[in-house]
């Protein structure tokens, strides 16, 4: 099944509820992101409405992905469970 709207036809700019569907979250979820600094965004138009740069998403999602990977590194390591590296929690 092809998708109807491919990702180039949204064009440079996404909006909170088009950054929910790609991350599979709600929207909720999506502008709290924005909201917190996370996801880095900027207001546009007279109502001010929040809009997120395709390459800054696609950046974000990267940088998730490297910080899942050295978590999982960390843990593997012999250091990984000492309370005092691991900013006191000993992580599972």
């Amino acid at each position: 099944m092809s998708d109807p709207t491919p990702r180039d036809a949204l064009g440079r700019f996404l909006t909170l509820a088009d950054v929910a569907e790609v991350l599979n979250v709600s929207t909720r979820q999506a502008y709290a992101l924005v909201r917190s600094g996370e996801l880095p965004a900027i207001k546009v138009g007279g109502r001010g409405q929040w809009r997120i740069e395709r390459r800054v998403l696609e950046s974000y999602i990267e940088a998730k992905y490297e910080e899942s990977r050295r978590l999982s590194l960390w843990k593997q390591s012999d250091y990984g469970g000492i309370p005092e590296l691991s900013d006191g929690r000993i992580l599972d």
